[in-house]
């Protein structure tokens, strides 16, 4: 039995380092499950974190107890105070107003 396995993987071997096309395309066949098998964490990866990001745009924290809700619900899970929508057509204040100057200034010490 361990004869004809052996015969097996040597005929495998052949295959592959023969210049034929039968050889080219295991070579083709092994490097695409390659790619796929390295590039398949990436992409799973790329897409949780797109789902995460999209699941955080969609939270609004609690004004009474600051627990985090999805923005679709009219309550709190938790508290149960109403939650307010902000509506950003009212926060007109300049973004200049808002910014903070700094100054330097030399210490002796």
């Amino acid at each position: 039995m361990p004869r004809s396995s052996s015969l097996l993987w040597i005929g495998l071997l052949l295959l592959i380092l023969l210049p034929t096309a039968a050889g080219r395309v295991l070579l083709d066949v092994a490097g695409g499950l390659l790619l796929v098998l390295l590039a398949l964490p990436l992409i799973l990866g790329g897409a949780g974190w797109l789902g995460w990001r999209l699941l955080q745009s969609r939270m609004q924290a609690c004004p009474a107890c600051g627990a985090m809700n999805l923005s679709s619900g009219e309550s709190c899970s938790v508290c149960g105070s109403p939650l307010t929508v902000a509506d950003p057509s009212t926060d007109s204040a300049p973004a200049s107003a808002m910014t903070i100057d700094v100054q330097a200034q030399d210490v002796d010490s």
